[in-house]
């Protein structure tokens, strides 16, 4: 079941370029719930069949556990490296999961999944306009696992130009959580803040994440490992409210009751308990 897998509640993926073997061990290393090694943005056309190459010689290194932890970037299905880097997936033993780079429609998930192992999921990477038509078709299709915001590439695609808080990009966020929840699949994952150099903004941008309902985001580089996810955790003020609203649960036992002069009743609850689980 998709809850079950191992990166359903990850919080932090960490993109590493495919043709730098130097730097798997190092991001596997890092702190990360999850490694995404990529065969497409990050890899020139040049270097895209000894991306392939150095990614088996060292999944032949990996434990179980670390293979568990890593997704294959593909190349987009409407390139011509995409034959290659199905047929070359079959041959990674244990492949977890595959990111979908512009994924649009069923049937182009379906050839992705023919081509790998069969416990292998999917974590499409929404980031065209046909792809935001499409979240809830692409939501409920076999072997998704996860649902990703490509956020830059959808600008582009759709011409946009987002002001620094993206808050033109709310009603897609929106949507990307909606159609994750229909479709009970765990929260969804969110695109990269591109600063490297400011945490203070890369963990601002991981708590408007939160705020919207996602539960993990894309890393581009190690230091921002860090900032997300203490973004994404419970403050020690939440922990606090949520067990002294569990405690008083407990005292009146059952019905409608206060804390902090506050009404508690099945909604304020179970979000009580959720901070618990996340923390």
């Amino acid at each position: 079941m998709t809850e079950l897998h191992p990166l359903a509640r990850a919080c932090t993926f960490l993109f590493v370029p495919g043709h730098r073997p130097d730097r798997f061990d190092k991001a596997l290393q890092s702190g990360a719930d999850a490694v995404i090694l990529d065969l497409e943005d990050a890899v020139p056309l040049s270097d895209k069949a000894k991306a392939r190459d150095a990614i088996t010689q060292a999944w032949q290194t990996w434990t179980s556990a670390q293979r568990a932890r890593v997704l294959i970037r593909i190349n987009a299905l409407s390139s011509n490296e995409a034959t290659a880097d199905l047929a070359w997936l079959g041959t990674l033993d244990g492949l977890s999961a595959v990111m979908v780079p512009k994924a649009e429609s069923v049937a182009e998930l379906q050839r992705v999944a023919k081509g790998g192992p069969v416990q292998m999921q999917l974590v499409p990477l929404i980031e065209t306009a046909q792809a935001v038509r499409a979240l809830d078709v692409i939501a409920q299709a076999p072997q998704v696992l996860r649902l990703a915001l490509g956020h830059l590439d959808l600008q582009a695609d759709l011409g946009m130009a987002c002001e620094a808080d993206e808050a033109e990009l709310g009603p897609v966020r929106f949507q990307l959580v909606l159609a994750s929840r229909c479709a009970g699949l765990p929260p969804p994952i969110d695109g990269v803040s591109t600063s490297t150099q400011d945490m203070a903004l890369v963990q601002s941008d991981a708590a408007r994440s939160r705020r919207f309902g996602f539960f993990a985001k894309l890393c581009i580089h190690p230091a921002q490992l860090q900032p997300v996810r203490a973004a994404f955790m419970p403050t020690a003020l939440q922990r606090d409210w949520a067990h002294r609203v569990l405690a008083a649960e407990t005292a009146a036992g059952g019905g409608a009751f206060s804390v902090d002069g506050k009404m508690v009743d099945p909604p304020v609850l179970r979000l009580a308990r959720q901070i618990l689980v996340d923390q």
